[in-house]
């Protein structure tokens, strides 16, 4: 606060030798009741204030208690969604005092709940099929089982196409297992030709009581008696009586039990030495803890999440900011007569900070309110369409409520912090008299913010090196704090060189000079939102077309492998032909052969080629491989083969003839030609060259059972490399090359060429023509990997852009009621109309573009930096990782330079064009 001295009388002097007397410091209790006093009374003017200026408090309230809102929502959510272990022995148990699982024929032990399981010896004997009679003679005298089987997969004839659903087999007559489900209409199945299904089922097949659905492949059919709902899940799921349960392996299925006693340890026990782990019904525990569902396990995660909300709370901070600083502006008459009346600059930052206190506990209030009541309104449709099961019992997260409402307030006390500390050191005669102090940038605070902005960078390439996501975001929160403290420094610069600019701009930039205390906090809300989006979407790019060149395909793009499921029943070459001319619109389709030991065999053989020795490289990667093998590896030529021909590469062997190469590999007809020729005359083929010398592959067996003294085959065999093939390595043998070997073969399925891709509809159209001769699975080469980050970016583009438009609105409109006199003005000397709306333009273009542009440059600094970081610690690894390559996401830059122009036009489109003109009464 700057203290004026105060003027004398004439002729009246000074004495030289008073000193200013200092008030007594306040120790003990004194100094409690004066800051209790002194807050009391910040407290109750900023209660006053905030009535008298209820747009801008509305405002305030808006941008605190939305976010919180929708945390509170999350919070809740998620602890509704959490169920407590007493909740999830309801749900699995029903009415039943027990769960049963046969798991294994020897004895076992297990955990309180039955979660958790383990056999007491070494051994694991798998069990034979369980029976109601055996259990219930284990569990005693007056005791009745019901089986539920909870896992079958059925495929149903749907009003399109065909479709999988999940079915669970268990007599919803039975009253144990009734309590599982919740009816909604009809009853239960009495005979396996009735079912009941679930309302996601009935929607998506298109049924209602009393209609037929039949299986896929027309073996029998099934009338819908009943609708269930299943709390666990609340997809489509088909109830089948349990004799309409298709036979085969059972290891899902568990019993519910009702004894006529309690289910005691003794009772565990027994039946814990016939290998069955038991989840009995334990007495009520007292309520969960006041924490939640909270779990610290994992500090990483941790310190990224609260970094995360840092981030989060920091934009709040930068938007809310403008409101604080303009209603300081417009309280500087009141803050002035608090220090005539004797506040110090203590009191008048209290009164300030009261502010930010007030508007953030309503905020808070209001956003943890509406939060809470929204999560248990919206709870069926969340249950419904996020999580697909209903939720426990109507709670919130006390801790994290708390917690949420703790982080509004001191984001309502930041958001203050800056205005309360310019009107401690305001000047009380301007204050007094209405004139403009002219804005000051010390130096100190441009050379902390460098030193920020440097600091954050080094950090955050530190972070990338070592991998640690929360270094980085360490990092990223100093840059950006070290660019807000660079903002009004950069402000003033571009307002000296708006002296060329023409009248609104010109104006515009003037009025953010002068404003910094405003215009700086929107500039640096949509520069950290700006620069969030750009890095993040930077990174997801990179990493995207990285994946996309480590990426392998198996087939040709386009061509399709079929893989039957049964063993006892497959179709023929000609049905999988025929099926793919009238499907698919090709004729292209070989057999595959896979490999296998001779017919004296037990074992599993592996074959492999065998690289020469000139070839082959010295070093092998393992973990602990000393820096200087690694040096001489990178430097070897024969060891510079990529990480993933290391990690997840290894030759693929088959039996052909010559038809199925042109389809597996994609070499041109001239080179599948001349391999052929080497397959018919008993060679083998290989698609890495390496393995070729002086026209011989060499070719190892391998019987993985055989014993030791049995030693492994090895063959030099004819064979041709192709130069140019799509795919994994391979390695194709000729029929009279696996005799020699003592190999066998046998089908494995079938590969047809397509043009393009089949869709899904053709897919699932192929596999019903065949399925009526065997079930069969496809697989589709799409040519890269399933994943498209563009919908990502510009989701990451929108939000930041929603927050531009946001922050350029509330500046421009704070803007707007800050300088109404000087439009009075322009009005009065006979200014244009327009020029206001034109006015409203350029301002919003100063906070959107400037902040648009400093985090464009931020986010893609930070990028570079994070991937350079992180290609540097790749570059002295072997094997050969990948490089991340240093790229522009231009979808979301396109959408975040498109961001400031559709603010300019809102501001434009909501402004009116008539100036505004006062009168001074007499």
């Amino acid at each position: 606060m700057t203290i004026r001295r105060t003027r004398h009388a004439p002729g009246r002097v000074d004495d030289p030798t008073a000193e200013p007397v200092e008030p007594p410091a306040l120790v003990g209790r004194r100094r409690i009741a004066e800051l209790t006093g002194s807050w009391r009374t910040a407290l109750r003017i900023a209660r006053r204030e905030s009535r008298r200026a209820r747009r801008r408090t509305a405002l305030v309230l808006a941008m605190i208690a939305l976010p919180v809102a929708a945390l509170a929502f999350l919070a809740a959510s998620y602890d509704m969604a959490a169920l407590t272990p007493q909740e999830r022995v309801d749900r699995r148990l029903g009415v039943a005092d027990a769960e049963l699982r046969w798991i294994a024929d020897n004895p076992v032990g297990q955990d309180e709940r039955g979660e958790g399981w383990f056999t007491r010896d070494d051994t694991y004997l798998p069990p034979a099929k369980a029976t109601a009679a055996q259990l219930t003679a284990l569990l005693g005298p007056g005791s009745r089982v019901t089986e539920v089987r909870t896992y079958i997969t059925l495929t149903l004839r749907g009003p399109h196409r065909d479709e999988e659903v999940t079915g669970r087999a268990l007599d919803l007559g039975d009253p144990l297992a009734r309590g599982l489900v919740r009816f909604r209409a009809g009853r239960a199945p009495q005979q396996p030709g009735e079912v009941a299904v679930s309302p996601a089922a009935l929607r998506r097949l298109d049924l209602h009581l009393g209609r037929a659905v039949a299986v896929a492949d027309g073996s029998r059919a099934y009338t819908v008696v009943g609708v269930v709902e299943f709390p666990d899940d609340l997809g489509p799921l088909v109830a089948l009586h349990p004799g309409a349960a298709p036979t085969g392996p059972e290891t899902d299925s568990v019993w519910l039990a009702d004894v006529p006693g309690a289910v005691d340890a003794a009772l565990v026990a027994r039946l814990n030495d016939r290998g069955v782990v038991v989840t009995p019904r334990l007495p009520a525990e007292p309520d969960r803890s006041w924490l939640g569902s909270i779990n610290l396990g994992d500090t990483n995660d941790l310190s990224t999440g609260v970094l995360i909300a840092g981030l989060g709370l920091l934009e709040v901070v930068l938007l809310v900011g403008p409101a604080f600083a303009v209603g300081v502006r417009r309280r500087r008459r009141d803050l002035a007569l608090v220090a005539v009346a004797g506040g110090d600059a203590a009191q008048l930052r209290r009164v300030v900070l009261a502010d930010g206190v007030v508007l953030g506990v309503l905020g808070a209030a209001a956003g943890l309110l509406v939060g809470v009541l929204a999560a248990f309104a919206g709870r069926p449709l969340v249950e419904q369409y996020v999580f697909g099961a209903r939720f426990g019992g109507y709670r919130c997260w006390p801790a994290a409520l708390v917690l949420l409402g703790g982080v509004a307030v001191l984001a309502g006390v930041l958001a203050a912090l800056a205005p309360a500390w310019s009107a401690a050191r305001q000047d009380v005669s301007a204050g007094l008299t209405g004139r403009r102090t002219p804005p000051v940038s010390q130096a100190r605070w441009l050379a902390l913010g460098l030193g920020l902005v440097a600091g954050g960078a080094g950090l955050a390439a530190f972070g990338a090196a070592r991998t640690s996501p929360a270094v980085i975001l360490t990092g990223l929160i100093l840059g950006e704090l070290g660019l807000v403290c660079c903002t009004p420094t950069l402000i003033g610069v571009l307002a000296r060189l708006g002296r060329v600019l023409p009248l609104a701009p010109r104006i515009a930039l003037r009025d953010a000079s002068r404003n910094r205390a405003a215009a700086a906090p929107a500039i640096c809300a949509v520069m950290a939102a700006v620069a969030s989006s750009v890095a993040l979407g930077a990174y997801l790019a990179s990493d995207g077309e990285r994946d996309a060149r480590a990426y392998q395909p198996a087939l040709p793009v386009g061509h399709v492998r079929v893989d039957p499921i049964e063993s006892t029943r497959q179709p023929t070459l000609t049905q999988v032909a025929a099926a793919a001319r009238e499907q698919l619109g090709t004729g292209a389709v070989a057999p595959l052969h896979t490999l296998g030991c001779g017919p004296a065999s037990t074992g599993y053989c592996e074959v492999t080629p065998v690289l020469p020795v000139e070839q082959a490289c010295p070093w092998q990667p393992r973990d602990g491989l000393p820096e200087s093998d690694r040096r001489q590896a990178r430097a070897d030529p024969r060891c510079r083969i990529r990480e993933t021909d290391y990690f997840g590469g290894y030759v693929q062997t088959g039996v052909d003839d010559g038809t199925a190469l042109p389809l597996l590999t994609g070499a041109d007809p001239a080179t599948t030609a001349a391999a052929a020729v080497v397959l018919r005359a008993g060679g083998v083929v290989v698609t890495d060259p390496r393995y070729l010398h002086d026209g011989l592959v060499t070719v190892r067996v391998n019987e993985v059972e055989a014993g030791p003294d049995r030693p492994a085959a090895v063959r030099d065999l004819p064979g041709y490399a192709l130069p140019r093939a799509v795919g994994p390595s391979r390695l194709l043998l000729s029929g009279t090359a696996a005799r020699e070997l003592g190999l066998s073969w046998s089908p494995a399925g079938w590969v047809i060429g397509t043009t393009s891709a089949p869709d899904e509809d053709h897919r699932k159209r192929f596999a019903a023509a065949l399925r009526s001769f065997g079930a069969v699975s496809l697989s589709v080469e799409y040519g890269g990997a399933p994943r498209d980050v563009s919908p990502l970016l510009l989701l990451l583009a929108a939000a930041a852009g929603v927050i531009t438009v946001g922050a350029a609105g509330i500046a421009t409109a704070l803007a707007a009621a800050e300088g109404r006199a000087e439009m009075t003005t322009l009005a009065a000397v006979g200014a244009a109309p327009a020029l206001r709306r034109l006015l409203a333009i350029c301002q919003a273009g100063v906070i959107a573009g400037l902040g648009s542009v400093l985090g464009i440059v931020a986010g893609l600094g930070t990028a570079a930096i994070v991937l350079f970081s992180v290609n540097r610690q790749y570059a002295d690894d072997w094997p050969f990782a990948d490089p991340y390559p240093i790229l522009v996401p231009w979808p979301a830059l396109g959408v975040l330079v498109l961001v400031p122009v559709v603010a300019m036009l809102g501001a434009g489109l909501f402004t009116r064009a008539r100036l505004p003109i006062e009168r001074q009464m007499d």
